[in-house]
């Protein structure tokens, strides 16, 4: 991926080879994504989150969703699933680098930083290689 692409919102990841999900943990302990914005996002403290995780739900997107979306004017049909990070949050991301039939529940799988179009950088997960 090229790295002149802007992440599609900030505040998301963290940089680098590795880059890890952020969240925020409230009074209570309870861990939220994304971190809110405005004075929400004030009463956390952001985290680092898992990288890796397992699937715990997933379909292919087959319409173009409506607002407020605002993806590619030409839609073209994704996957999309609840990642369950171990201990922290289940995330909603686009998984990528597989078809829908070798998608099964509990898979291993980890985050990816991909295009989103042609300008933004958006997070997602793939199976994990070898498992």
């Amino acid at each position: 991926m090229s790295s002149s692409l802007q992440p599609i919102a900030d505040n998301l990841w963290t940089e680098g080879p590795e880059p890890q999900l952020l969240g925020g943990r409230d009074a209570n302990g309870a861990i939220v994504f994304p971190i809110p914005d405005g004075e929400a996002g004030k009463s956390v403290d952001v985290v680092k989150l898992s990288r890796t995780g397992t699937l715990w739900s997933y379909t292919r997107q087959e319409f173009k969703p409506g607002p407020p979306y605002d993806g590619p004017e030409e839609f073209v049909p994704f996957l999309i699933g609840f990642i369950e990070l171990p201990d922290e949050i289940i995330v909603q991301a686009m998984i990528v680098e597989t078809t829908l039939e070798d998608l099964t529940l509990g898979m291993d799988m980890e985050l990816v930083i991909t295009a989103f179009d042609d300008q933004r950088s958006m997070y997602a997960f793939r199976p994990v290689e070898g498992k």
